[in-house]
C-alpha cells in the first residue's frame, strides 16, 4: 500500500459546493483533476479513447472510497485508509460511445466517475490518455494486451440498471493501469446475432490490436442454434480475432441456478444443453481444444460455487430474491464470478501479475 505523508502531500477535500469545470479549460498545459469534481461524482470532459487515472484517497479522518464510472462500471473496489494518511491508486478505463451495451443508449459524453465505499474521500485525481496503441511486449517478445475486450451476452454485459450486474462490469475493478476493459457483451445476443449485427462483431473487430484479447462467452441466446453453427460461430470469432493479431479466449458460460432434488445442477436448464440437445460448455471446450485457444471453463466454476452454497446460500448470487430470476447476477454474484475471470487470466499467464489486483 503507496502511502504519502502530509507534509509532502497537502490535504485535498471536496465540498459539497465544488462544482464542475471542462477538463479543456487548461488547454491541455495539465491533466484534468479535482477541478472536474463534486462531492459525489467527477466528470472530465474527453474524447472516446482509453485514460490513466490516478487517484489519492484518504482525508483527515478515517475513510473508505470505492470508484465506479460510466454505466455502473467497478473501477476500483473499496480502499480503507487510516485517519490523516493519503494512498494512490490507478486504474485505466475505456471511454466510449455508447458507454454501456453497445445497442443501448449512447450515454454522457466524456467520462463520468462515481464515488463509493462506507466513508468515501478522495484528495487527488487525475486523468491523462493512455499509451498510443503500440504494444509492449515481455521479456520473449510477447505482446503485453492493453484492452480486453468483451464479446458476450447479459450475464457479461454492462447493465443499465440495478439491481442487475454483468460480470464483465465487475471485472475492471481487478485490473491496475495498464488494462483497460472494453464490455462489448450484449443483452439477448446469440452467436448468430452478435456476428450478423453491425453494431457488435462488426465495431469490436476493426479495435482489435495486436496483443488485445478477446473474451468471447455466448451461449446463453443460442436456444435455438443447432450444433453445427454454433460450433461454426465460435471458429469464425476465433479466426476474426487473430486476423487482427488479438488472443482470443473462449469461456463457457456461466450456470443458471437450477437445482435437482440432491443438491446438484440440472443437467439440462443448469448446464446451457438446448432443447435441441446442444451442450454449449462441451461445444465451447472442444473449439478451444482444436484450435488452440484459452479457454476459461467459468461453467464448472461456476457450478462449483453454486453447488459449494447450496439452494439458499446461493439466492444471493443471482436476482432470485428480487427477481425470481436464476440466470441474471446480482451485483454481488457478477462480483463474485469476474472474481473467477480475474484468477484465470492470472492462472493462465493472459495478463501480467503486475496489472491485476488481487486483493
Amino acid at each position: 500500500m503507496r502511502r504519502f505523508n502530509l507534509t509532502v502531500l497537502a490535504a485535498l477535500t471536496l465540498g459539497a459546493g465544488l462544482t464542475a469545470a471542462p477538463a479543456q479549460a487548461y488547454g491541455g498545459h495539465r491533466p484534468p483533476g479535482l477541478e472536474n469534481c463534486t462531492a459525489t461524482a467527477c466528470h472530465f470532459d474527453v474524447a472516446p479513447g482509453t485514460y490513466d487515472v490516478q487517484v489519492v484517497l484518504g482525508g483527515a479522518t478515517a475513510s473508505s472510497t470505492s470508484l465506479g464510472g460510466e454505466t455502473r462500471r467497478a473501477l476500483l473496489p473499496e480502499t480503507a485508509v487510516p485517519a490523516g494518511e493519503r494512498v494512490a491508486r490507478s486504474f485505466t478505463v475505456n471511454v466510449r460511445t455508447p458507454e454501456g451495451e453497445p445497442t443501448g443508449p449512447a450515454g454522457t459524453p466524456g467520462l463520468d466517475l462515481t464515488l463509493g465505499g462506507t466513508a468515501p474521500a478522495l484528495a487527488d485525481i487525475r486523468v491523462t490518455p493512455a499509451l498510443p496503441h503500440a504494444r509492449t511486449t515481455s521479456r520473449g517478445g510477447t505482446p503485453i494486451a492493453r484492452q480486453i475486450f468483451l464479446v458476450g451476452d447479459s450475464t457479461v454485459c454492462d447493465q443499465p440498471g440495478d439491481p442487475y450486474a454483468g460480470w464483465g462490469q465487475q471485472l475492471p475493478q481487478y485490473l491496475r493501469k495498464g488494462v483497460s476493459v472494453a464490455n462489448y457483451a450484449d443483452s439477448g445476443e446469440s452467436t448468430v446475432t452478435y456476428l450478423g449485427n453491425p453494431q457488435l462483431w462488426a465495431t469490436v473487430q476493426p479495435q482489435i490490436h495486436r496483443g488485445d484479447l478477446v473474451l468471447v462467452q455466448l451461449a446463453h441466446n443460442d436456444k435455438t442454434t443447432d450444433e453445427a453453427t454454433y460450433r461454426a460461430n465460435l471458429e469464425t470469432l476465433v479466426a476474426g480475432v487473430r486476423e487482427k493479431g488479438g488472443q482470443p479466449v473462449l469461456v463457457t458460460p456461466i450456470v443458471r441456478r437450477w437445482f435437482n432434488a440432491d443438491g446438484t445442477l440440472n443437467n439440462g436448464t443448469a448446464l446451457l444443453v438446448n432443447g435441441l440437445g446442444v451442450n454449449h460448455p462441451e461445444i465451447v471446450r472442444e473449439v478451444a481444444a482444436a484450435e488452440d485457444v484459452p479457454l476459461i471453463d467459468l461453467t464448472a466454476k461456476t457450478k462449483a460455487v453454486v453447488e459449494s452454497l447450496g439452494v439458499e446460500g446461493s439466492k444471493a448470487l443471482y436476482l432470485y430474491n428480487e427477481k425470481r430470476d436464476n440466470t441474471h447476477t446480482s451485483v454481488h454474484g457478477a462480483t463474485v464470478y469476474a472474481g473467477l475471470v480475474r484468477d484465470e487470466l492470472l492462472t493462465q499467464h493472459l495478463v501480467p501479475k503486475g496489472r491485476v489486483r488481487v486483493g
